[in-house]
């Protein structure tokens, strides 16, 4: 044993966190399930090119009306 060791620190959002997460087991699973919801997605990268050809090229000045 070194006798220059320090105790461990632990931060308060440290310590917040892991009695959260005791308290609350399946915390980790609902967070895993709401990340599925809005991120975890399958690209359709077809679908972004035509996208992408689709777009109109915008004028110059946009709030300048055409008098054609």
């Amino acid at each position: 044993m070194n006798i220059f060791r320090r105790p461990d620190y632990k931060s308060d959002a440290t310590a917040f966190l892991e009695q959260l997460k005791k308290d609350k087991p399946q915390l980790d699973a609902e967070q895993s399930k709401g990340r599925a919801l809005l991120w975890d997605k399958e690209v359709d990268r077809d679908a972004g090119e035509g996208f992408l050809d689709a777009k109109v090229a915008q004028k110059p000045y946009v709030y300048q009306t055409s008098n054609k």
